[in-house]
């Protein structure tokens, strides 16, 4: 259990080295600290046409010695925050979510050697979890390692770790080992652009100076219209958020 001043852990997340660490402003970007690698992330379907893997695109190199990336979505500049929130008036930064562990108010499922978790509230819309029947009923029926793999695929490349997995033998969580890095989602197949997704256990600390719950999975809302900010809850898809970035495809797909 966390001491009183330390940031909760997700069971099966480990936090990254203490260098890397990302800061929410009262009413601005969010600064990101450590330096970690920022890429685009390009979701790539399968041949059913559903979300499948993530194909690297561009790098991205701040224009300036910090990093700040933009919250709002107003940025011309983009992932980069320009200053853009003084004036946008559309745009409330004030965070909603809980710092309250995740999987607090996850539903279960339970299959025959699997666990699934689910927290709804953190979907990111990147929809991985609807290949090949859904995973709430892949999950229910996984038996053979050809159908524990294809579960273990959709709920490892949910981005915002809505999805929890856990093996039912050896009662451990299931999560890709991901190093710190931050993704730029782009979705071309809805032709939206997606959140920020955060990887390998960074420190998020809200304005308020507390830390959420260290995930190893984690999306940030940058369309500025979430109802659960700092976080992710699918809104850039309804609004049709794009962040007029040109897609720099032929990067490593990334099973």
């Amino acid at each position: 259990m966390a001491k009183k001043d330390e940031p909760l852990i997700e069971n099966g997340s480990k936090q990254a080295p203490e260098q890397y660490y990302i800061k929410i402003t009262p009413d601005g970007p969010y600064l990101v600290y450590g330096d970690p690698p920022i890429d685009q992330e390009i979701i790539v379907p399968n041949e059913e046409g559903s979300s499948w893997v993530y194909q690297r695109g561009k790098h991205f190199v701040s224009p300036v010695d910090h990093i700040a990336l933009c919250r709002c979505g107003h940025s011309k500049h983009k992932p980069f925050c320009d200053g853009s929130h003084k004036h946008a008036t559309d745009w409330d930064p004030t965070e909603t979510a809980s710092k309250r562990a995740l999987l607090e108010r996850a539903e279960e499922l339970e299959g025959p050697t699997m666990i699934l978790a689910d927290n709804e509230k953190y979907c990111a819309f990147a929809r991985f979890c609807d290949a090949y029947g859904r995973v709430w009923n892949l999950v229910q029926r996984a038996k053979t390692e050809e159908e524990r793999e294809l579960v273990r695929h959709e709920v490892g490349h949910c981005p915002s770790g809505r999805l929890v997995l856990w093996d039912k033998e050896t009662e451990k969580v299931i999560e890709p080992p991901f190093e710190p890095s931050i993704g730029i989602i782009e979705d071309p197949g809805i032709k939206v652009s997606g959140p920020i997704w955060v990887k390998g256990g960074i420190r998020i600390e809200g304005a308020d100076g507390k830390s959420y719950e260290i995930r190893n999975r984690v999306t940030l809302c940058r369309c500025g219209q979430s109802s659960n900010k700092p976080f992710c809850d699918g809104t850039h898809a309804s609004m049709h958020f794009h962040d007029g970035i040109p897609l720099e495809e032929g990067g490593k797909e990334e099973e």
